[in-house]
C-alpha cells in the first residue's frame, strides 16, 4: 500500500495506474496480432484507414457485418498515430484497461475511501480475465470501459447526485458501447434495481420526472443515430450494403441472441467454466462475500446493492442466450469488485482465505514446474511449433514463472496468501509479455506461412488463399486473392478457388491440407508449415481437378491488395 493518501486519492491513484501500466503494458509492441479475433479486427481497421470507408467494415475486401464500427475506428486511429499495425493494435485495449481501473477506483473512493478503493483497483487488476483483455485487440476490453463509464455516470447520479450531467454522460457512454458491440446498453439495466429500492423506500435518490430520467436512454439513442443514420443512407440502393445493414441490425443482434449458431453452451457455463478461473483471485472471496452481501441487501446499502444487482443482471442476460463466450461477462467484473470494496481488507487477511489462496499459488508453481519438464520431452510438432529452438526458451520462461510463484509463496508468510496470489497473477504478465510473447510471435501470427508462400512464387505471380485466416491476410505484402470471409458454402468456395487457380500459369494458392481433396492433388503441393492448428500447402495450376474447377465462378474471386498503413508523419 502507498503512503497515506490525500483526501482526493490522487497519490493513491497514481500508484495504481503506475502498477497497472507495468502489468497491462508488458510486451506492448513486441508481437503481431494473434488469433482468434485480434488479426481480423486489425485487418478491418487497417483497410478502413487505407480506403477511407469508415461506415462499412471489410475483411480482405469482403463486407464484415459481425460488429459495429466504433472499435475499428479506434484501432484505425491508433494505427495511424503509431504508424504501424504492430505498434498500434493494442493501444485501445491498453488505454481502456487503464480507464476502467480509473473509473472503478474513483467510484469506490467516492463511496468509501481512497485506501479501500486502492484495494478494489488491485483486485480488478489481478483478475485474469481483465488483464488478459488488455493484451489482446478484442472488442470486449474496450466495451468493458464504456459499460463501466456508463455505470459510473448513472451511479454518480443515483447514489451521489443529483447530477444530471453525469446521468446524461452515462447514457451517451451506453450509446458508444452499442456501436462498439450491441450489448453496450447494459448499464441502463441498473435503473431496474434502483427503481425497486426507490419504491420500497430503501433509497432516497434523486427526484425527477419520467422525462428527465429518459435523458440517459435518449442520449444513448442520439449517439447511435450519429452512426446509424449515415449508414442507412449509404446502404440504400446497394444490394450488398443493404445485406450488411440487415445482418448487423438483426442477424448479429436479435437472431444471434435468441438463436445462436455458434458457441453453444449450457446455462451453467459461466458459473462452472469461466468464473472459477477467469475471476481469480476474486472468486476465492465469494464464499465469504455472499453473507456480507446478503446483510447489505437487508440493510438497503445501495452502494453495494446496485453494482451487485447490475452484475447479476448482466450474468443473467448472457446466461439466457444459448450462445456464450467466457469474455461476455467481463463488463460485470468491475462492478463485482466494486461491491466487494468494504470487505476486501478484512477478508484478504483471514487465515482460511490465505491458506486457500496459497494452495492455488502452489498449484501454479507445480504447474509451471511441470511445464519445464514437459517442454524438455515433447516434440515441437505436438505444440504446433516449427522452430525447435523455441522450446528451450519456453523452458526458461516456465522456470522463471515457477520461481516467481515460489518467491510469492515465501512472501505469503509476511503479506498473506491472498496478497501473494494477487501479486503473482500481476507479475506473471511481466514474464509472459516481455519474454514469452516475442518468442512465439512467428508461430502465432502466421507470418512464417505467408513468407514461405511468397518465397515460392514465380516472378510477377499472383497469390491466393482459400479458407483464409485473417492473420495470413494481415501478413500479406502484396495482392492476395481470396474468395470470401467465412463462407457457409465451403465446397463451392473450394471450386471457386480452383477455377481462379486454373486460369493462370503464374498463380499459386494457399490451401489447408485437410480440405485439398477433391479439388486439388496432394502430389506436387509445397508444404508451408503448421499455423493455427492447420497444415498449409501451396498448390499450382497443375494440381487442380478440372471437374472441380468447372463448378467454380469467376465472380467469386476478391482481388484484395494489402495496403501500406499510413503513419501520422506521412499523412501530414
Amino acid at each position: 500500500m502507498p503512503p497515506t493518501a490525500s483526501p482526493h486519492g490522487g497519490r493513491t491513484l497514481a500508484w495504481l495506474l503506475f502498477i497497472a501500466a507495468l502489468v497491462l503494458g508488458s510486451g506492448y509492441g513486441l508481437h503481431e496480432p494473434w488469433a482468434p479475433d485480434s488479426p481480423r479486427f486489425a485487418l478491418v481497421a487497417r483497410d478502413m484507414l487505407a480506403s477511407g470507408d469508415w461506415l462499412f467494415p471489410r475483411v480482405g475486401g469482403d463486407l464484415y457485418a459481425d460488429k459495429p464500427p466504433f472499435f475499428f475506428w479506434l484501432l484505425g486511429g491508433s494505427i495511424w498515430l503509431t504508424g504501424s499495425v504492430r505498434a498500434g493494435f493494442l493501444l485501445p485495449s491498453l488505454l481502456a484497461g487503464l480507464g476502467t481501473l480509473w473509473l472503478t477506483f474513483d467510484l469506490a473512493r467516492r463511496l468509501w475511501d481512497s485506501r479501500s478503493a486502492m484495494l478494489t483497483g488491485l483486485l480488478l487488476l489481478a483478475s485474469i480475465q481483465f488483464t488478459l483483455q488488455a493484451h489482446t485487440a478484442q472488442i470486449d476490453g474496450v466495451l468493458c470501459f464504456f459499460t463501466t463509464l456508463g455505470l459510473y455516470g448513472l451511479l454518480r447520479h443515483l447514489l451521489l447526485g443529483p447530477d444530471w450531467r453525469w446521468y446524461v454522460l452515462g447514457g451517451a457512454a451506453c450509446g458508444i458501447g452499442i456501436i462498439t458491440k450491441g450489448v453496450g446498453f447494459l448499464p441502463l439495466l441498473v435503473l431496474l434495481p434502483w427503481y425497486v429500492m426507490k419504491r420500497r423506500g430503501t433509497i432516497a435518490g434523486p427526484r425527477g420526472s419520467l422525462a428527465a430520467f429518459g435523458a440517459a436512454p435518449l442520449a444513448a439513442l442520439a449517439v447511435v443515430a450519429a452512426w446509424f443514420v449515415p449508414m442507412l443512407l449509404a446502404a440504400s440502393g446497394d444490394a450488398a450494403l443493404a445485406a450488411y445493414r440487415d445482418e448487423i441490425l438483426f442477424g448479429q443482434t436479435v437472431d444471434r441472441y435468441l438463436d445462436a449458431a455458434g458457441h453453444l453452451k449450457p446455462a451453467w457455463y459461466f458459473l462452472t467454466n469461466v468464473i472459477p478461473w477467469a475471476w481469480l483471485p476474486l472468486v476465492l472471496l465469494l464464499p465469504w462475500l455472499v453473507p456480507k452481501w446478503r446483510a447489505a441487501v437487508k440493510q438497503g446499502d445501495a452502494r453495494v446493492v446496485l453494482p451487485l444487482a447490475w452484475a447479476l443482471l448482466v450474468l443473467l442476460f448472457f446466461t439466457l442466450s444459448s450462445g456464450k463466450r467466457g469474455v461476455y461477462i467481463l463488463p460485470a467484473l468491475p462492478a463485482v469488485c466494486l461491491a466487494a470494496t468494504p470487505w476486501i481488507r478484512e477478508l484478504a487477511s483471514r487465515p482460511a482465505i490465505g491458506r486457500l489462496a496459497a494452495g492455488v499459488l502452489a498449484l501454479f508453481a507445480a504447474g509451471t514446474a511441470f511445464g519445464v519438464y514437459h517442454l524438455g520431452t515433447v516434440a515441437p510438432a505436438k505444440l504446433d511449433i516449427a522452430d525447435p529452438a523455441i522450446l528451450p526458451l519456453l523452458q526458461w520462461a516456465a522456470a522463471l514463472m515457477a520461481l516467481t510463484a515460489l518467491g510469492w509463496l515465501l512472501a505469503a508468510r509476511r503479506y498473506g496468501g491472498f496478497a501473494a496470489l494477487a501479486g503473482y497473477l500481476m507479475t506473471l504478465w511481466l514474464v509472459v509479455g516481455w519474454f514469452v510473447m516475442p518468442v512465439i510471435d512467428d508461430e502465432r501470427s502466421g507470418a512464417r506461412i505467408v513468407r514461405a508462400a511468397e518465397a515460392s512464387m514465380p516472378p510477377a505471380g499472383e497469390l491466393g488463399i482459400t479458407r483464409p485466416k485473417e492473420s495470413l491476410l494481415l501478413q500479406a505484402r502484396g495482392p492476395f486473392t481470396n474468395f470470401g470471409h467465412r463462407r457457409a458454402d465451403r465446397d463451392q468456395e473450394l471450386a471457386d478457388a480452383a477455377r481462379w487457380l486454373a486460369a493462370g500459369d503464374d498463380r499459386r494458392l494457399i490451401v489447408p491440407a485437410d480440405v485439398m481433396s477433391p479439388c486439388f492433388k496432394a502430389q506436387g503441393a509445397i508444404e508451408l508449415g503448421v499455423a493455427h492448428r492447420r497444415d498449409w500447402r501451396l498448390v499450382s495450376p497443375g494440381e487442380v481437378n478440372a471437374e472441380c474447377a468447372a463448378r467454380g465462378h469467376d465472380a467469386a474471386a476478391i482481388a484484395y491488395v494489402a495496403p501500406a498503413a499510413p503513419s501520422a508523419k506521412r499523412t501530414k
